[in-house]
């Protein structure tokens, strides 16, 4: 029994976990329908028939390994021979990957721009052209805090999420005379796995700062996009921290991120405490392989050395 009869869906990847799986639950408590895209099958039929018990509303899922460059097109082409309309896009996996440029693996960080940019700008592409057909859609593309700034020891991860903040920003220019909106949000340091899987757990950053609520993000993301806003940072610090930025010099304010990436002296999260987030880590760490990317049961003994730091 469904709530919905209409076939106008929201597409959420990274659906399974974190800011993501929150949103999930924001968009089915509006009655749309969903499209789940994740890499593990099992994980998203779980979502599903959770989501689908909730809200009555109808769940499709797809698990596509968006480290794949083909997996957007074939997204968009199962849709459409599905007849799932998209009208709301939410560009929510990504991934990073901790340490030294110098030293950190170069086949990973080609893969999590394929994630972060390329995936991004490939689902945006298809399904923005059926928008503008219809004259009707928005997209949430979730960018980050370090959007703003330079972040040494996480350099891919922050340039990739600077080009989302820019992408979207741009995008929403350019659709400033249709009823289309494009939306970035801007989390800070958010109780997900995120930092287990890109091995940045151990970090000054992570294990003394105040974990935002995976919800309390989705919900600020949820309720800018519903307002056609063009970006919204998460958190009234987080706000305060992106005005301060903005006064520091380029190099001042890479050096304190550089201070904030470095090791912590004391390890007090050792995972997170979202539940969902817990879940797909132990799925990950039981069968690595389904997930094809860190083995997350050796994250937390990984150091990269470079004078002795990370």
């Amino acid at each position: 029994m469904t709530k919905k009869l209409n076939t106008d869906y929201a597409l959420i990847t990274g659906a399974t976990s974190g800011i993501g799986y929150e949103l999930c639950h924001l968009f089915a408590s509006d009655d749309y329908n969903l499209v789940l895209v994740a890499r593990s099958e099992e994980r998203l039929q779980q979502v599903a028939e959770e989501i689908g018990i909730q809200y009555g509303v109808q769940v499709y899922i797809l698990a596509k390994d968006l480290f794949k460059s083909t997996a957007a097109k074939e997204i968009y082409d199962e849709l459409k021979q599905k007849g799932i309309t998209v009208t709301a896009l939410v560009n929510d996996a990504g991934q990073g990957e901790y340490g030294y440029f110098a030293n950190t693996d170069l086949e990973r960080e080609l893969d999590i721009i394929q994630l972060n940019v390329i995936s991004v700008v490939a689902l945006t592409k298809y399904f923005l052209k059926d928008m503008i057909i219809k004259n009707e859609g928005r997209i949430l593309n979730v960018a980050s805090l370090v959007s703003d700034y330079p972040s040494p020891l996480l350099a891919v991860y922050a340039g990739t999420k600077a080009f989302v903040l820019s992408f979207s920003q741009a995008l929403s220019n350019e659709l400033k005379d249709t009823n289309i909106t494009v939306t970035a949000l801007q989390p800070g340091v958010t109780d997900t796995d995120f930092f287990f899987k890109a091995g940045e757990q151990n970090t000054v950053g992570y294990q003394e700062a105040e974990l935002a609520e995976p919800y309390d993000v989705a919900r600020d993301g949820y309720k800018a996009m519903k307002k056609g806003k063009k970006k919204i940072v998460s958190g009234g610090k987080n706000k305060m921290k992106t005005f301060v930025s903005k006064l520091m010099p380029d190099m001042k304010l890479a050096a304190s991120m550089r201070r904030n990436n470095e090791p912590a002296d004391m390890i007090k999260k050792t995972e997170s405490n979202h539940e969902a987030s817990k879940k797909e880590r132990e799925m990950i760490q039981a069968a690595p392989d389904t997930y094809k990317g860190r083995d997350l049961a050796s994250v937390g003994s990984e150091h990269r050395s470079m004078g002795g730091k990370p």
